[in-house]
């Protein structure tokens, strides 16, 4: 196993009785990268964090974090590891700067370093002079950048962020971002789980998970140039639902998805689909507005990979 590899995953499953949660996946992270885990809510994410964070012990396969077999040592992991999740692990009824000196205590930051780390942990979730706050006071994004310090006062080199941002308001999303993008910097392993397509392209490279089984794996613009089952078209028309209705049956459509006010199609050949759609819509009394081929986002790409599989996935977010 290279050292530059923070986290490293040879064939683990994970199985809850009869339910395969994660089906035999397989991957490695490399030291400084932002690393993202993406799929629908189900589809074996935080399943698969727990199992590297030594919360859960995997039914088979190997999972190695900072060089330390995660199934052996599991205390010996978490000493090495930051971990949030979407609830955010803090605790309401304790002030600010309480819950940095109990997570500091948990995870055994020395005494001689602990002035300034608490200093760093504020400075970097913006609550200086407010340490003295109650925690339950905090909004949801001060709250979120509390829960980060807490997780990496010890300074760990691989960090787990399971949902982060779930139910966060878009600036303090973005905001949260630039204080990943800084701990990167300075060389710590980020692997984060999300559902939002728009924070995947933040990643260096990413998974594609549904239903327990990785379904992709790339930067996202290998993903977007490589791992799209045909091309896209863009279609803005009137009215939406028989158009949608038309394009499913359309010569030459291999998928078609509403995203937003217009469709999206996959075909083939865009090429020689153009005409023959345009047709059929207008056969269907659909005013078309615009018809055009365009480049394919994440998300197009994410459901054109898991809509051929046996169940379609609920849509994600």
């Amino acid at each position: 196993m290279g050292n530059e590899e923070s986290v490293v995953v040879e064939n683990l499953t994970k199985r809850f009785g009869k339910f395969v949660a994660v089906d035999s996946i397989s991957f490695a992270t490399e030291r400084g990268e932002i690393f993202g885990f993406l799929g629908p809510n189900g589809a074996g994410k935080s399943t698969t964090i727990r199992v590297l964070c030594g919360l859960l012990q995997p039914t088979s396969g190997r999972v190695a974090v900072a060089g330390i077999d995660v199934s052996a040592q599991p205390e010996a992991v978490r000493q090495q590891i930051g971990y949030m999740s979407q609830k955010f692990s803090l605790y309401n009824d304790l002030k600010v700067i309480e819950n940095l000196r109990f997570f500091a205590g948990m995870y055994s930051v020395p005494s001689k370093v602990l002035p300034e780390r608490l200093a760093w942990a504020l400075h970097m979730a913006g609550l200086e002079g407010r340490d003295q706050s109650p925690t339950r006071e905090l909004a949801v994004g001060w709250k979120q950048r509390l829960a980060l310090g807490c997780a990496v006062l010890h300074r760990p080199p691989v960090v787990f962020l399971d949902e982060p941002t779930s139910g966060v308001d878009p600036v303090s999303r973005r905001q949260f971002w630039e204080l990943i993008q800084q701990m990167v910097g300075e060389g710590t392993t980020v692997f984060v789980t999300t559902h939002y397509m728009d924070e995947a392209e933040y990643c260096n490279r990413l998974v594609l998970i549904d239903r327990g089984r990785i379904v992709a794996m790339g930067t996202p613009t290998e993903l977007k140039t490589q791992h799209m089952k045909g091309q896209l078209l863009l279609v803005e028309c009137a009215p939406l639902g028989p158009a949608l209705e038309t394009l499913e049956t359309a010569p030459g459509v291999l998928d078609a998805a509403v995203f937003g006010s217009n469709l999206h199609a996959v075909v083939a050949d865009a090429q020689a689909a153009m005409p023959a759609i345009c047709a059929a819509l207008e056969a269907r009394q659909v005013q078309v507005q615009r018809l055009e081929r365009i480049p394919p986002s994440l998300e197009d790409v994410f459901v054109s990979l898991t809509a051929g599989r046996e169940a379609k996935p609920g849509r994600v977010a």
